[in-house]
């Protein structure tokens, strides 16, 4: 699992996850993950649509991290999920907790409001 993380113009930070969101890619940039989405009220969009699988340990680090976030009165959003891991975020309820983008567009204007 590898993570890019980039602010885009708007002040949203991108963050790109590529790889398998299983116990060895999570481990791998649990970390980092959590330190990227740090800040006072920050505005962070996770890139899934280089993440072609997702476990039972990868949906805890997005949904705690989510909630530290929201904590910090920020946001965090998800965009762009392939369609066997959309499938999981959806049969876990996480589609109900945090929003899922399908383009940049819609998502930067998500995350602004």
């Amino acid at each position: 699992m590898k993570l890019q993380s980039s602010e885009l113009e708007n002040g949203i930070r991108l963050i790109k996850l590529v790889g398998k969101l299983d116990s060895n890619g999570t481990y791998d940039i649990e970390i980092e993950f959590i330190r990227s989405c740090g800040g006072d009220k920050p505005r962070i969009l996770v890139d899934l649509s280089k993440v072609n699988y997702i476990s039972s340990i990868g949906i805890p680090m997005l949904v705690n991290t989510a909630r530290s976030v929201m904590g910090r009165g920020g946001k965090l959003g998800l965009l762009s999920p392939q369609r066997n891991v959309l499938d999981v975020l959806e049969l876990v309820g996480v589609s109900h907790m945090l929003p899922i983008y399908y383009d940049l567009k819609s998502a930067v204007a998500g995350m602004l409001a």
